[in-house]
Order: C-alpha cells, then sequence, then structure tokens
C-alpha cells in the first residue's frame, strides 16, 4: 500500500472509499514482491498495479466487492497456462493478495491516512497489518512511527498491539517490507496471526564524485532508480547548479571531506567518477570502510592497477580493497556517457536485487529473486 502513497493519500485526503488489494506473500517467479498494491475508489478509478496486468481485472472486481459488502479477503492466484481462461499468472509463481475496504470516517481511515501522508512526505513509517488468523482481525491496521509510537489496533488487544509496534519497528528500521509471525496473545511465539509490515523510508542516496559529463547522465539515471542524488567536486567552475539541474543537491567540496560529513547508510550508493589520484585515494580510504551499500570507481583497467596500488600503499587492507568495483559498471559496450550512465545503474540494480549481469536468454538463473537473497544494497 504504501508503495503508492503518494497518489493514495489524496484519495484519503478527499475522504473517498477505497478498497486497496496488497501483495502479501509471492512464492516461485512473480512480476511484483510483497507490498506492491492496487487501489479502487467508488468511482471505479484504479490505481496501482499487483501483477503486472496477470491478475489485475480480477483484482479490481475484489476490490469492488470489498466496498459493497465491506469484507476484508485474502486471495491466491497461481498458475494459469493450462487454462486459457483461467485468471492467475503465466509466469509459474503464485501470489497471495490482501483486500481491505476503508471507509471514509472509520477508524481503519484514520490510520491508513496519517499513514499515507507520513509516507508521501518522505518520512519513515511502517504500517502492520494481519494477513493471516481469526477473521475478525483481518486487515487490522497499526501505524508505527520510528521512535515507536503507534495509532491504532490490530483487534483492541494491547499487549499484541504492543508487541507487533516492537516487531513492525524493527522491520522499519531495516527500511524492507516483510512478514512477522506472531501469537494471538501478542507473544513473540510464531502462532496463529501473521503480519504483513509495510516500511516507507526516504529514498536512498547516490552519491556521485566527479562533475563531468558523464556525471550528469548517471544522475538522471540515478533519478530514475528512484535514488536522491547528489553531486560532489572540488571545482566549482564545475560543480553548479546550471550543469546538474535533475541533481538533488550540487556540493562544492573536497570529496572525502564530504563524505566525512554527509550522512549515509547501508543503502547508499558511491560512485566515484574523477579518476583523478589526488581525489580518489583520499575518497576512497573513507569510503571502504563506511558500512555503505556501493563503492564503484571510472577509469581504465590500467588506472584500475595504480589506484589500488595508491590504496595499499595509503593503508586501505585488502578486504577493505575487495568492496571496491572498479571499472565500475557492467560490460555493455557502452561509450557514450549515457550509455555509461546505464552501465553503471545495471550494476547497482544486480547488486541490490542479487542478479548476475549475464543476459537472460539461454541462461537458467532466476529472473525474480526472493526477498533474503539480493546483493549487497538494501532496498529502496
Amino acid at each position: 500500500m504504501l508503495d503508492i502513497a503518494e497518489d493514495l493519500h489524496r484519495w484519503a485526503e478527499q475522504g473517498r472509499d477505497f478498497a486497496v488489494a496488497t501483495v502479501v506473500a509471492v512464492s516461485g517467479s512473480a512480476p511484483r514482491g510483497p507490498g506492491a498494491a492496487l487501489a479502487v475508489d467508488s468511482r471505479g478509478t484504479v490505481i496501482g498495479s499487483v501483477s503486472g496486468g496477470c491478475v489485475e481485472g480480477a483484482v479490481y472486481e475484489l476490490c469492488r466487492q470489498a466496498l459493497a459488502d465491506g469484507g476484508t479477503v485474502v486471495e491466491r492466484f497461481g498458475y494459469s497456462d493450462e487454462d486459457a481462461f483461467a485468471v492467475g499468472l503465466t509466469c509459474g509463481g503464485v501470489i497471495d493478495i490482501l483486500i481491505t475496504p476503508v471507509a471514509a470516517g472509520t477508524p481503519r481511515q484514520a490510520v491508513f491516512r496519517s499513514a499515507l501522508t507520513t509516507a508521501a512526505r518522505g518520512e519513515p513509517v511502517a504500517v502492520a497489518r494481519v494477513v493471516r488468523g481469526p477473521v475478525e482481525l483481518l486487515g487490522g491496521a497499526l501505524l508505527v512511527r520510528p521512535e515507536g509510537a503507534h495509532e491504532g489496533t490490530l483487534g483492541g488487544r494491547a499487549e499484541l498491539d504492543r508487541t507487533a509496534a516492537a516487531e513492525a519497528r524493527a522491520v522499519l528500521d531495516t527500511g524492507r517490507t516483510g512478514t512477522v509471525e506472531l501469537s494471538e496473545d501478542g507473544s513473540h511465539c510464531p502462532g496463529g496471526l501473521t503480519l504483513l509490515v509495510e516500511a516507507s523510508v526516504p529514498p536512498p542516496r547516490m552519491i556521485v564524485f566527479g562533475a563531468i559529463d558523464f556525471a550528469a547522465a548517471l544522475v538522471r539515471a540515478g533519478k530514475f532508480l528512484g535514488y536522491d542524488v547528489t553531486v560532489c567536486d572540488a571545482r566549482p567552475v564545475f560543480a553548479t547548479r546550471a550543469r546538474f539541474p535533475e541533481a538533488d543537491d550540487v556540493v562544492v567540496d573536497w570529496p572525502h571531506r564530504y563524505l566525512r560529513r554527509t550522512p549515509v547508510d547501508g543503502r547508499t550508493v558511491l560512485c566515484v567518477l574523477t579518476h583523478d589520484a589526488k581525489f580518489d585515494v583520499p575518497l576512497l580510504k573513507e569510503a571502504l570502510r563506511m558500512p555503505v551499500a556501493f563503492v564503484g570507481a571510472m577509469g581504465s583497467r590500467r588506472t584500475h592497477a595504480d589506484r589500488s596500488r595508491r590504496l595499499r600503499e595509503a593503508g586501505v587492507t585488502e578486504g577493505e580493497l575487495a568492496r571496491l568495483r572498479s571499472p565500475i559498471g557492467l560490460d555493455l559496450g557502452a561509450r557514450t556517457p549515457e550509455e555509461t550512465a546505464l552501465s553503471i545503474a545495471a550494476e547497482v540494480v544486480a547488486a541490490r536485487r542479487g542478479g548476475t549481469g549475464v543476459p537472460l536468454t539461454g541462461s537458467n538463473t532466476p529472473i525474480h529473486r526472493e526477498e533474503g537473497k539480493r546483493g549487497d544494497v538494501a532496498a529502496a
């Protein structure tokens, strides 16, 4: 649900009745993962997607039914190739979808409205909902903030709400969406309840060092992928807003000095495009010791060899050096700045999702990977 917060919160603000369908579980190959959502309002307007088109029509009708009867249900859609007229996935996977009606003026609508507004503002928030358990608890929603404060209830059970809030806060800390198993009495032992915890966090950061023409193309690619993108260069004549209008921030500072003072986390991507030793070596010495997701540097193989030598001389260990992706990018035969940006972005995505970078044609690698089997760049 939170993945369509920007649009859905406007419906909540306008007091519309709507039903929201959310993917709560996936097995096998499926187009979209847990948290993907589709919503339908009382006028029949639809936003979002749960399957890339395979079951959208059926889910739309289920949402319309939920609006009519007020019932919350979980529906499963599986493989449908054997029957051309069956509703299901042709990719061989199975998805479970929670359909929840949200009527204006109800406690549930108040919780949803608060969560959607918070997420749309780019502030961190989590929503825990019962997706397996007693019928009377199904769809119960609890909003949880980073400091632990919570709104709403999973069914009027204080101990259950407290335990669920603690679990949701832990999920929010990871920035991921996932499920939590609890007992109905609120104990941590897996039992009769499954909660889907959707986490919405600010966009991850991509910091591009080196205000060159390749950086301008990479800024556009980074924004397309959903990153908050900063360009940093020590040369004020190059690091200008006019040259990088699409960047969220343009900073004039020595790269290593800026990296020391700016916030980074386990989702941050660092792309070093300067390929100038006086910038690269002190910057990479800092970067390779930080708990960031991705550190890549541009340059030829000769440049990489020389840079690696200089980094070793500066005290960088072999373990730290092994984190460096250089030359940065996948082998696409790229020449132009745009092609090079695509190559770099492709490597970032492959690292984030645990991909191999090899062509899918002729390979046996899975197209869609499970949430827990990704690479070293956390989900955005």
